[in-house]
């Protein structure tokens, strides 16, 4: 049983005395005076301190007491959240830490101010959950690129945002307010993007138009071939899972949350107009929970591979296995007709044998496009057409 409260001080007494003779079992002393081996090591270090009056109790007042947040640091906190209404504590709490202030509260107290003002909706709270996150090692060694959902400008016609981020630092490389999804507009803006940003080792985008298609067996459109004569590898998300493009679609959330939701636009000028500056702030400013809470452009370097005046011609050696894809998107090998998609007519391609015989990696420059296997295919059929090859695989 624990210390009786008549004689409380005299049995502590009596048990540090006993405890501190040479040779003493402590141990056996905690377990006959009822009183656990840390209480007892308690009492017996603090009667070494101090003598006598280190065995009476202390007062559990606390040293010292929070002291409530400023009037003036939570108007401050409050400012900042009618600016960014969808910002929590973390974010604050990184651009309260840049106006170098004696004093800033932890996040957790931002969170109470905000809970206290009646800022933060608890449902909404409790929908974020953390989760595992994955990123390109080094800026521009990936770009995801997408467009969000078009909306309708009060002039009648639709905006369609294109956005480029970069996997790594998530720094927006393009927002553009887009008057269509066209090949020729794509093309044009990321133009100016690789004039301006250099360009990426690979890009990221989904199955659909202009970057994708269903009428190859590969999904590779005009544009996904331009890239690749660019040294630019273009990689394809998985069909039905948008999660591929994680980063971009999270990117589209913050764009329409932070800037679009609930706001007439006029047309596409008005668009650009407040697509640019709020671009501005996501890159320089706006803290990214991914970072650490750094702001994106602190983490992004433009990519040394210029944008070349010339397009870089394509180079096979006079040893390798090289075909040419008829208009139609056909080609002949081993008597046979292999379909690659309408993308590549008028292009040459190179086949490369694997350690599996009968199958055979289709490349378009150094980039391996597709897969041909001709192992399981009867010699009566004439048709084959080239296999997609999976995105992780040509990652690898």
């Amino acid at each position: 049983m624990p210390w009786k409260e008549c004689d409380r001080v005299c049995s502590r007494e009596e048990f540090v005395t006993l405890a501190s003779v040479p040779g003493a079992n402590v141990r056996q002393l905690c377990q006959r005076f009822g009183v656990s081996r840390k209480t007892g090591h308690k009492w017996l270090r603090r009667f070494r301190d101090d003598p006598g009056p280190g065995l009476h109790d202390r007062s559990r007042r606390p040293h010292r007491f929070r002291q409530p947040t400023a009037e003036s640091l939570e108007q401050q906190v409050l400012a900042i959240r009618r600016e960014h209404p969808v910002w929590g504590g973390r974010k604050i709490r990184r651009l309260l830490q840049d106006r170098d202030l004696l004093y800033v509260p932890a996040a957790s107290t931002i969170t109470q101010i905000l809970r206290r003002h009646g800022q933060i909706d608890p449902h909404e709270a409790a929908k974020h959950r953390p989760y595992q996150r994955f990123e390109r090692a080094a800026p521009n060694d990936l770009w995801q690129m997408d467009f969000k959902g078009e909306f309708a400008c009060l002039d009648g016609r639709d905006c369609y945002p294109l956005t480029v981020l970069d996997d790594h630092s998530r720094y927006a490389i393009g927002l553009i307010a887009c008057a269509n999804t066209q090949q020729i507009t794509v093309q044009r803006i990321l133009i100016e993007l690789f004039r301006r940003y250099g360009r990426p080792w690979a890009m990221l985008a989904d199955n659909g138009p202009p970057w994708g298609t269903g009428q190859s067996p590969g999904g590779w459109t005009r544009l996904g071939l331009w890239l690749l004569r660019l040294d630019i590898q273009l990689y394809h998300g998985r069909p039905w899972h948008p999660q591929t493009l994680g980063k971009d679609e999270r990117f589209h959330r913050t764009l329409d949350v932070e800037l679009l939701q609930g706001r007439c636009i006029r047309d596409l000028t008005h668009a650009q107009n407040l697509f640019d500056p709020w671009r501005d702030l996501y890159n320089r400013i706006r803290p990214h929970e991914a970072l650490d809470l750094a702001a994106p452009a602190s983490r992004y370097r433009v990519s040394p591979r210029a944008y070349p005046k010339v397009l870089p011609a394509l180079e096979y050696a006079s040893d390798q296995t090289v075909r040419r894809v008829n208009r139609q998107g056909y080609f002949s090998f081993t008597n046979r007709h292999c379909w690659l998609g309408e993308a590549f007519g008028g292009e040459s391609i190179l086949l490369q044998p694997s350690p599996s015989h009968g199958l055979w990696r289709v490349c378009y420059g150094r980039h391996w496009i597709g897969r041909l296997d001709l192992r399981a295919v009867p010699a009566t059929t004439r048709t084959i057409p080239v296999e997609r090859v999976p995105l992780a695989e040509r990652q690898d």
